[in-house]
């Protein structure tokens, strides 16, 4: 398999700690959707990161759905809990960091890719408004149900929630203030320290499984 995308996309990010969590070997070519867009578009048209490409040729995209292939493929591990009601509570963590994530990035497209004139304050209001509603929900989840941080016992919630909030403070930190979300604080230190996150770090380097 190979891994389109680059590392400071949590999206990215979260399928490559996932990949390396379920025990599946992956090529990364860390590309950017907006400096190499042609090279990008050459691989998946719809230049959307991250891409993956299966053994077979064949191109996913979205990193949920390439999550459920990955699931498939490393079956029976799973980064996924059997229970119903533990997997109720993951669907819920992960729903709240992919929020988070959705909202920081629709921030910083905001920011940086609109001219200054074209600014719509009111939606910035708006979007950092659901941001803070989804971290504050996920504050409360994870301080009330503290998520599992090992290599060996943490689940999608824990990737997913642990890669949003990394990501946040990498890029918009003066917007979610650290001093409200100590929980989240303490777990994305934990998280961090894994080798399969450090192995695959926020910014512009490439995932090198021999690390």
């Amino acid at each position: 398999m190979r891994l389109i995308g680059m590392l400071d996309s949590p999206y990215v990010r979260r399928v490559a700690i996932s990949l390396q969590l379920l025990g599946l070997r992956f090529e990364h070519q860390s590309l950017s959707v907006f400096r190499a867009f042609t090279q990008f578009q050459q691989i998946n048209p719809v230049v959307n990161a991250p891409t993956l490409i299966c053994d077979d040729g064949e191109v996913l995209m979205d990193s949920t759905l390439i999550m459920e292939y990955a699931e498939a493929v490393a079956r029976p591990r799973s980064l996924m809990p059997s229970e119903l009601q533990e997997l109720q509570h993951a669907l819920r963590v992960i729903g709240l960091a992919l929020a988070a994530c959705e909202k920081s990035v629709q921030i910083i497209y905001e920011r940086g890719l609109r001219p200054p004139e074209k600014l719509h304050e009111p939606w910035v209001t708006r979007v950092t408004s659901q941001l803070l509603a989804a971290y504050g929900a996920l504050e409360e989840e994870v301080g009330r149900r503290p998520l599992a941080v090992t290599s060996s016992s943490i689940n999608q919630a824990g990737v997913c929630a642990a890669v949003a909030w990394h990501f946040t403070q990498q890029m918009l930190p003066e917007v979610v203030p650290t001093a409200s979300y100590p929980a989240l604080v303490a777990f994305s230190a934990k998280a961090e320290t894994l080798p399969e996150f450090m192995s695959a770090p926020h910014g512009d380097t490439t995932y090198r499984h021999d690390r």
